[in-house]
């Protein structure tokens, strides 16, 4: 949600603000509003772009009444309405929980995933995408991603300012501010980056909690998921327009890359053997570095605390 809401504010916020910035007409309330405004209408509207981007469709219950009823029972659990259950045509294995007020709560599934895990593993999975609709993921995180987006934005547009507008006879002092602008809502992104991981150890716990061997069952399909991506490099070209909606996933492709060459050399001879092969792993103080500005965790520590959770 974090990349996502990153994106659409950017496209958004830089159009307008050059557009005001250029007519001499930037007001930093003014620009304050259309942040805002364009952030919740986008956020509105996000679903449909996520659909059209990664040509998701409902699946019907004709279709695949067995992960129906799975999404169902997992739902009532949960203590939640069913969410509509979509299927992504992504070649990738992964899963995500996405929506708004006009378009309801969704969880989709990839054409991967579904080719990749056992059942078992995919009722895990969308245990998981269910903690975060119960526990308002996709709301917190747009809200709280707003504050260091628009410092950011405040501070592009008192750059823009002091090089083509009204205040560029003020020159250094406009551009110290806008520096620390941008400065502070970099800082502020840590913190959310934080918040994100947790709220994936959240969503962990919960489908633990409602799955039953959940801890199991969700640790072997994040080590699947993990060790399968090294084996989609054809598909590099289109992963990497994924990006800016990695936030979105059950783990982040890009982290997944990475950790999947570090365990291409392992023989799987089962799940729970691919498993234990992660755990045993030592984190490199890269690896650290790499977490913090990560949106998921690292996967030998989330199948740590998974592993607590058994």
């Amino acid at each position: 949600m974090v990349g996502t809401l990153a994106m659409i504010i950017g496209l958004s916020t830089l159009f307008f603000t050059v557009i005001l910035s250029l007519a001499g007409s930037l007001n930093l309330i003014t620009l304050g509003i259309l942040i805002v405004t364009f952030n919740i209408f986008q956020w509105l509207i996000s679903p449909y772009i996520i659909d059209a981007l990664y040509h998701v469709r409902e699946i019907s219950e004709h279709e695949n009444p067995r992960l129906h009823e799975m999404v169902n029972n997992l739902s009532r659990k949960s203590g939640i309405k069913k969410p509509r259950l979509m299927l992504a045509q992504i070649p990738i294995p992964n899963a995500f929980a996405y929506g708004s007020p006009i378009a309801g709560n969704r969880v989709a599934v990839t054409k991967g995933l579904l080719k990749t895990l056992e059942s078992e593993e995919v009722e895990a999975v969308i245990g998981h995408e269910l903690g975060h609709l119960k526990h308002r993921d996709l709301q917190i995180m747009m809200f709280v991603s707003v504050l260091p987006a628009l410092l950011y934005y405040i501070g592009y547009s008192l750059i823009l300012s002091s090089m083509f507008g009204r205040q560029r006879q003020e020159g250094g002092g406009t551009a110290l501010l806008a520096i620390g602008f941008m400065v502070f809502s970099w800082i502020l992104n840590m913190f959310i980056l934080y918040l994100s991981r947790l709220r994936e150890y959240y969503a962990d716990r919960h489908s633990a909690s409602i799955v039953e061997d959940g801890p199991r069952k969700l640790s072997e399909g994040l080590a699947k998921i993990v060790h399968s991506t090294r084996n989609m490099r054809k598909t590099q070209k289109k992963t990497q327009q994924l990006n800016a909606f990695k936030a979105l996933f059950i783990a982040d492709p890009d982290r997944a890359e990475t950790d999947s060459m570090a365990i291409s050399h392992l023989a799987v001879a089962s799940d729970q053997k691919l498993v234990q092969d992660i755990l045993s792993r030592r984190m490199t103080t890269v690896d650290r570095i790499i977490e913090v500005f990560s949106t998921h965790p690292n996967i030998v520590k989330r199948l740590k605390a998974l592993q607590e959770l058994s």
